[in-house]
């Protein structure tokens, strides 16, 4: 399995003549000449706005560098001006009583004929203004949930950083701490877990709460316009939370950030029907953080140095689902970002990256 690729050096050959021309005419005949006359010219093209690549190939600072100082190469900067133009995440990615009035229509990201209009029921619910506006921040950990993490040693690193992110409420006890840390300042639920482990928060609701605790007063960020059959799941936990007195602090994913979110990457070439929970939130990072530094990442069933079986998660071995998501690819493009210097990917244990 090839996973990391080799870059090619191209050279240049400047001629004084004015037009040179290589020509092949059969294997064994090369003619090369020059001619002085003025070619002939192809109508101009229109002229398109670069992509992240185009301007990322002219970014030449390696990528172990990225260990001792910070992040700021040309593609760094060209993809946090994108994604603020077009995606703005520190206005858009949380649902505000701001950008969301009452009265106004929410459309499913997943589901573009189903919508939703903002009563006062779900209004009171939602963030007066979106608590990550204007925060900027200089280390971001974000965390994937792969086997990777199993014995990385990782939980001093990760919780280095400024601002932790995590995904999909992982368990972060019970020995797990050593590997991918505590600290929590947002992390994400998939709704399946409120059906599956929760019984949809129809009946008892201690244990969900109590499941909180260990991310303390950080942001829970829940999907409740991703489809129509999370909505109702979403509020409830919301309202749990709430009349419980949990410090967490439920918020709503705006899903015109996501189709925002998921154009951007399809115009880098990413073609997939759903973005993963783990390249949205690397997105937000890279808006709101000056270094990003991801852990669990790494989608592939062997480890990419001691080549061992890897686990799918760190605390299960659960199949992923791959209807929706397409993790090799997503990872190629941030494997690209790595070495162009705009995060990094932590795939080794963290005891040699200290070194």
């Amino acid at each position: 399995m090839h996973c990391l690729g080799h870059s090619d050096t191209s050279f240049q050959i400047r001629s004084s003549c004015t037009i040179c021309i290589f020509q092949l005419s059969d294997l064994s005949k090369n003619i090369f000449f020059c001619s002085h006359e003025e070619p002939h010219r192809p109508p101009p093209q229109k002229k398109h706005a670069p992509t992240l690549s185009e301007i990322c190939k002219e970014t030449y600072e390696p990528a172990h560098l990225v260990n001792s100082q910070p992040m700021l190469t040309k593609c760094l900067l060209f993809l946090r001006d994108n994604l603020r133009v077009r995606c703005n995440g520190f206005d858009n990615a949380i649902i505000t009583q701001n950008n969301t009035p009452l009265g106004s229509n929410i459309v499913y990201s997943g589901e573009k004929k189903r919508t939703l209009q903002v009563k006062l029921d779900f209004f009171d619910l939602f963030s007066k203004e979106n608590p990550l506006s204007n925060k900027k921040l200089d280390t971001c950990s974000v965390v994937g949930n792969g086997g990777i993490l199993s014995d990385s040693g990782c939980g001093k690193m990760i919780d280095s950083a400024d601002f932790v992110i995590r995904c999909n409420l992982p368990p972060l006890e019970n020995g797990y701490e050593k590997d991918v840390g505590i600290k929590t300042g947002l992390v994400t639920a998939n709704p399946t877990i409120f059906f599956n482990k929760y019984g949809s928060l129809a009946g008892r609701r201690l244990p969900f709460v109590e499941s909180l605790r260990k991310y303390g007063n950080s942001l829970l960020l829940l999907p409740a316009f991703s489809f129509g059959m999370n909505t109702a799941v979403c509020q409830r936990a919301a309202y749990t939370i709430q009349d419980f007195k949990s410090p967490i602090q439920p918020v709503f994913f705006n899903p015109q950030y996501l189709d925002s979110l998921a154009q951007f990457w399809r115009s880098e070439g990413l073609k997939e029907a759903r973005l993963s929970t783990g390249l949205i939130m690397v997105s937000m990072a890279l808006e709101l953080c000056e270094n990003v530094h991801l852990y669990g990442f790494w989608p592939f069933s062997n480890h990419p140095y001691g080549l061992y079986t890897l686990t799918n998660h760190y605390y299960d071995d659960v199949p992923p689902k791959t209807v929706f998501h397409s993790m090799p690819a997503e990872f190629d493009h941030l494997l690209q970002l790595h070495t162009e210097g705009v995060l990094r990917l932590h795939l080794g244990d963290c005891k040699s990256d200290e070194k």
